[in-house]
């Protein structure tokens, strides 16, 4: 059975909500003078186009999307194959991007930015900047630190660069991936990064190979830039806004080219875009606010979501309505776990939120406990707001190595447990004798949450309680979150008691899911709480999963057989697919 914050029986499987296709009207244009020392906010943005929802309906039902990709994949036990790393048992945004208008030190401020979002993607790294109207770029496997150096800043001169730092939801984890990716065309060369993840990769990427396209990478990132390519609208953005007229999913893109810096958000939001303004005018777009902060950027505004933005030198900003948008669905995971808490995301502080997070678990799940701790560094401020509103002292229990690298060399004599204790070292001094309240973000698997207990217990634990500041996660996620199968998710599969137990603590409760949207007010129905409801804003109709060589992959050399970025077929009607699909007859996936 599912797993239900306050009671231990639920479906375990969750309706999936109707998917509209939106008819395209004219983009609405709005100028802003170049570079002004603080940007036009307009009181109304050019939203106000009429949706045109048109028939179709999906049904489907309730087993699991990829339950045949891993029925067919077990091993000769007839179990799952296991992923490589249990010890980092969270899910992981893939991508940060950042880019620059106007500053002589362009690609300088990109490594700058790029290392403040290096949470959000540690497999690559990757500039492009622009001198004299030639795209020039580096790009490299590993952390920020470890592609630049002074030299290769020194090959990217310029006032204009876009940067992007990359862990893989589409695409195996292969040098060629890193972006951004550079590509010429008939009108000049353009360069793109990309932070989302395509539901319509697939289809798309069919399409354009029937009609010869040839691509060099796994990602969907490059269908984008084939769409462009092959765009004949004038003036450049609408080849941005015609292409994207085809994608469904998520993105926040930035592109640049030999005299603009474009940056574009899907209709829904998912994906955090925010725009700022250095004190010499020049413009900054990224992922998160904390990226400003580091370059001494002051925030103006995020992108909306179905906005283009372009910036010249002759127009300065620009705003362009990129297609009617329906509701926003912004990724409510940023403010549970991706962000870092000083960032404010979606116009709401992070920090802010996880402190309510605490506070509400305090109110509904109590405990008598003689000390609050939390699961470094993502549970720490739900755990402040936890131990604040019940009163009890907030102390380290657990300290986290900041040193532990992608490998290591464990002992022949097998050490139990050894991931976690490479990264967590328990306090014996803060726990021994005590009644612990354990405070995490989240439990995706389990695996690492019982090593946890088990570490807090053999520290001198009395009791452990465990409180994860969100729902329980039921649904993987199709919108740039790397998640693994929903088989695999811990409260598909168990009620909370039964989870409990698997993990070995005293009690275990989650965030209620309608406490959390009652927190969130009058904005909650803006965001996408598809990982805890099942319900699909897009429905993905093709199945992205992670296949166990990916884990493996060394990062030059991925397999040949992961070529397709581990893209599996989706559950769908084929009749209503035909019906809505263009592109289905081509695609014939």
């Amino acid at each position: 059975m599912a797993a239900s914050p306050l009671s231990s029986s639920s479906a375990l499987s969750k309706p999936i909500s109707k998917h509209h296709s939106f008819s395209l009207n004219t983009p609405q244009k709005v100028t802003f003078p170049l570079l002004p020392k603080t940007l036009q906010k307009p009181s109304s943005f050019p939203f106000n186009h009429v949706l045109h929802p048109q028939k179709s309906q999906f049904t489907t039902s309730s087993k699991n999307p990829i339950s045949d990709f891993f029925s067919a994949n077990k091993n000769e036990d007839g179990l799952v194959p296991p992923f490589s790393d249990d010890d980092d048992d969270k899910p992981r945004e893939e991508c940060g991007v950042v880019g620059i208008f106007g500053d002589p030190e362009a690609s300088r401020l990109c490594y700058l930015a790029l290392h403040a979002l290096q949470h959000r993607g540690q497999e690559g790294a990757g500039i492009v900047a622009v001198n004299n109207n030639v795209l020039q770029s580096v790009t490299g496997v590993g952390l920020v630190s470890e592609v630049f150096n002074e030299s290769k800043l020194d090959q990217l001169p310029g006032e204009m660069a876009i940067g992007h730092v990359r862990y893989s939801t589409a695409g195996s984890s292969m040098l060629k991936n890193v972006q951004p990716f550079v590509a010429g065309y008939r009108f000049g060369s353009i360069g793109v990064a990309h932070n989302g993840n395509l539901v319509n990769y697939r289809a798309l990427r069919a399409m354009l190979e029937d009609n010869g396209s040839i691509f060099n990478t796994s990602s969907d990132t490059e269908v984008v830039l084939h769409l462009i390519a092959i765009s004949k609208a004038r003036p450049f953005f609408l080849r941005i806004v015609e292409a994207c007229e085809k994608l469904e999913g998520a993105y926040s893109m930035v592109f640049v080219t030999e005299d603009k810096l474009v940056a574009v958000r899907d209709p829904h939001g998912f994906r955090p875009l925010v725009m700022g303004r250095r004190s010499n005018g020049a413009v900054v777009f990224a992922s998160e606010t904390c990226a400003l902060d580091l370059i001494e950027a002051t925030y103006e505004r995020e992108v909306y979501p179905g906005e283009v933005l372009v910036v010249d030198k002759k127009d300065g900003v620009q705003s362009v309505c990129l297609m009617p948008h329906p509701e926003p669905k912004q990724c409510i995971f940023e403010h549970i776990y991706f962000a870092l808490p000083n960032s404010v995301v979606f116009g709401r502080s992070v920090y802010e939120s996880r402190h309510a997070f605490g506070e509400i678990l305090a109110t509904e799940a109590p405990v008598d406990c003689d000390v609050v701790i939390a699961v470094p560094d993502s549970g720490v401020v739900a755990a402040l707001g936890y131990a604040a509103k019940a009163g009890v002292p907030f102390q380290q229990g657990l300290i986290r190595s900041h040193y532990v690298g992608r490998t290591f060399i464990e002992p022949s004599q097998k050490i139990r447990d050894f991931g976690v204790k490479l990264k967590l070292s328990p306090v014996r001094g803060v726990l021994e004798g005590k009644r612990v309240v354990v405070v995490d973000d989240s439990i995706v698997r389990g695996t690492t949450s019982s090593k946890i207990v088990r570490l807090i217990k053999e520290a001198g634990a009395k009791e452990v309680h465990m409180r994860i500041a969100s729902p329980p996660i039921i649904g993987s996620c199709y919108y740039g979150v790397d998640t693994p199968s929903s088989e695999e998710l811990i409260s598909n599969r168990m009620s909370v008691e039964e989870i409990r137990e698997f993990i070995g603590c005293d009690s275990l409760a989650f965030l209620p899911f309608e406490s959390l949207k009652k927190m969130l007010g009058s904005e909650s129905p803006n965001f996408c709480y598809a990982c805890f409801s099942g319900k699909y804003p897009v429905m993905p109709r093709e199945v992205k999963v992670k296949r166990v060589g990916d884990f493996l992959d060394d990062g030059l050399n991925g397999p040949m057989d992961s070529i397709d970025g581990g893209w599996i077929q989706g559950p769908r009607d084929l009749n209503v697919e035909k019906e809505i699909d263009p592109l289905y007859q081509k695609s014939n996936i």
